[in-house]
């Protein structure tokens, strides 16, 4: 026992010293893991990195023109460090990548993608890393239409559908978010009206569990330098529409 406690007590130091993310329960060692207090962070406020996503989505539906950071010059200036302006939980959908949806260069959104934009054990670390220790004032779960995952959650709860592997314990967080939009929708409303509420759904229920989550996000929310919003894709026009209440 004493020989397993040492080499676990190793094991936790030497994945801090190498600046992992891992989430300690009732242990709050986000502090540890701090980048050099010297090393800059963005200076947008919550409502300004909104604002700032909103305006490079504007431009992507626009068709306009837009310069990112992405040369040798701005690799070099952030090869040692990120700053991050926004955390995005975004699904894997080919069709869905923030950088380009929000115009946004290298070093200015941090980004965790995972089939239907759920948040579980490695998803939440990576999001109060973001938020703790890189200073990003805001976090957008951004769903989209048509996404598989979602689609795949209401199959289980209209048809009783199972899937093979590792698809159904990927699909299982999204089936409450479901079974709430079908009972909220009502039995008139079917096909696509019901697969965009439940998209709609899953990213609230993300969100609010986001909310009321430890208090390495919760704190700064309740303090106003942090905002937690969500928003959906729409893929035929290019528009994300944010969900701030």
């Amino acid at each position: 026992m004493e020989l397993q406690q040492t080499v676990t007590r190793r094991s936790l130091l030497r994945h801090i010293g190498c600046g992992c993310v891992g989430t300690i329960a009732g242990l709050h060692a986000l502090p540890l893991l701090a980048a050099d207090p010297t090393s800059k962070k963005t200076s947008l406020t919550p409502d300004q990195a909104l604002a700032a996503l909103k305006e490079g989505n504007r431009k992507f539906v626009a068709d306009s023109p837009v310069t990112v950071a992405s040369g040798r010059e701005r690799r070099q200036e952030i090869a040692r460090d990120q700053a991050p302006f926004a955390v995005i939980v975004s699904c894997s959908d080919s069709r869905v990548p923030p950088e380009l949806l929000f115009g946004r260069g290298l070093g200015e959104l941090f980004v965790i993608r995972n089939a239907g934009n759920t948040v579980d054990t490695a998803a939440m670390g990576s999001i109060e890393y973001a938020v703790a220790v890189l200073g990003a004032p805001l976090v957008l779960v951004l769903g989209h239409e048509r996404c598989g995952a979602v689609g795949a959650a209401l199959s289980v709860v209209e048809k009783n559908t199972t899937y093979p592997g590792s698809v159904g314990g990927m699909v299982e967080p999204i089936i409450p978010a479901a079974l709430q939009a079908r009972a909220k929708a009502g039995p008139d409303v079917k096909g696509d009206a019901l697969f965009d509420a439940a998209v709609r759904e899953n990213v609230q229920r993300v969100v609010g569990r986001l909310r009321e989550s430890d208090p390495v996000l919760r704190d700064p929310l309740r303090a106003g330098k942090l905002k937690i919003v969500g928003a959906r894709y729409d893929l035929d026009v290019g528009n994300v529409e944010f969900f701030e209440g």
